[in-house]
């Protein structure tokens, strides 16, 4: 049997379906995936993957770069014998679906996360809606990542009721991902790991460490790891950055395919996103790692916290909210931080196991196979 994996970078495939195709794999099915070329393509056909190049604009709005990334995904289908595809990220989420249905083939999708599709009313909005809607009509399963976005899908019309079901995020790789205690140095530290998007709560977390700087000094450091200057009208310019660096408010460490390294020598990790969220990768890492989480009461987020239990949750889009959930962290002894720590790597295991998403997946295929 051919299965299909896509999504809009290479980098997503690798660093959060790597398993997923893996698992694929092993169980003998024929893997392609379809992303544009980066860094990561060959690595994905170094897992045994067939590797297709696609263009797509992630984060543009003209239409005719987004009628000929359709196109290609017809011909591609059209070229090939594939029996279910499998789609993440919002454009191939409507584009690869069409394509797949004018060709006959089964599809199961991945709602991670709707950014400001529901929130905002512009244009570029109602489009994105009713090309949900279109591509969703005859899709053969839909899974989202939270109970918020589900709803909102039913509410809107974008899919029937019985082919949509819940998803624990992508869930955490515990064998990766183990308790790692951060060093007891009288320093605490804090790690954001995330696109570097106003949206993402990047300015709240630096006007929030400028503060706790000038009370704390050197007792406590901020650092941000993801990518920067990415093409998003939320991102946050070299410049902003570096300023910020200059400042002494944050460190900025770039990119890692090791994350673990650095949530390692974390004491807690922190997400103040006013976004959309599916479940936040870094999170549910962090929380596998043995670490305390601070985040906003906001969908996506919340389900990875238990408030005043594994970590704190503060309110959307208010630095004053998350300087007190950051403080009680600060003024919490290293063994009550580690506690709360474990409490999040006990919650992960319960609910966000990626072999959860992995099975679900498995199960889905198996059924629309027997379908065919």
């Amino acid at each position: 049997m051919n299965i299909v994996i896509s999504a809009n970078t290479s980098w997503y495939l690798y660093n959060f379906r790597k398993n997923t195709i893996l698992s694929l794999i092993k169980r003998g099915y024929n893997v392609t995936a379809i992303s544009p070329k980066d860094d990561y393509s060959k690595k994905l056909k170094d897992l045994g993957a067939n590797y297709i190049h696609i263009n797509i604009d992630k984060g543009g709005t003209n239409p005719l770069k987004d009628l000929k990334t359709l196109i290609r995904f017809n011909q591609i289908y059209k070229a090939n014998s594939y029996d279910v595809v499998l789609n993440f990220t919002p454009k191939n989420n409507i584009y690869s679906t069409i394509a797949a249905k004018f060709n006959d083939i089964k599809v199961i999708n991945n709602i991670a996360g709707l950014g400001v599709l529901f929130i905002n009313e512009s244009i570029t909005s109602k489009l994105a809606r009713l090309l949900y809607k279109i591509s969703h009509k005859k899709v053969d399963k839909v899974f989202f990542q939270n109970e918020d976005d589900r709803f909102l899908f039913l509410e809107n019309k974008l899919a029937k009721e019985n082919i949509t079901d819940r998803l624990p995020g992508s869930g955490a790789d515990l064998s990766r991902f183990k308790i790692s205690p951060s060093i007891d140095d009288g320093v605490v530290r804090f790690l954001l790991i995330a696109r570097m998007l106003y949206d993402k709560g990047i300015g709240h977390y630096v006007d929030a460490a400028r503060e706790l700087k000038v009370k704390y000094g050197n007792n406590v450091e901020f650092n941000l790891l993801g990518f920067l200057d990415v093409d998003n009208p939320s991102a946050v310019s070299k410049k902003d950055m570096q300023g910020w660096v200059d400042e002494g408010i944050v460190n900025y460490l770039g990119v890692s395919d090791e994350v673990e390294k650095e949530i390692a020598k974390a004491d807690c990790m922190v997400l103040p996103s006013y976004y959309r969220e599916g479940v936040p990768k870094s999170l549910l890492e962090a929380g596998a790692m043995g670490k305390p989480i601070v985040t906003t009461d906001n969908v996506g987020c919340r389900e990875t916290v238990d408030d005043g239990v594994n970590g704190y949750l503060c309110e959307l889009r208010s630095t004053l909210s998350l300087v007190s959930a950051l403080e009680k962290i600060i003024n919490h002894s290293y063994e009550e931080r580690i506690e709360m720590g474990l409490k999040s790597r006990k919650k992960i295991e319960a609910e966000f196991d990626e072999k959860i998403v992995i099975n679900k997946y498995l199960d889905a295929i198996n059924e629309l196979i027997k379908e065919k």
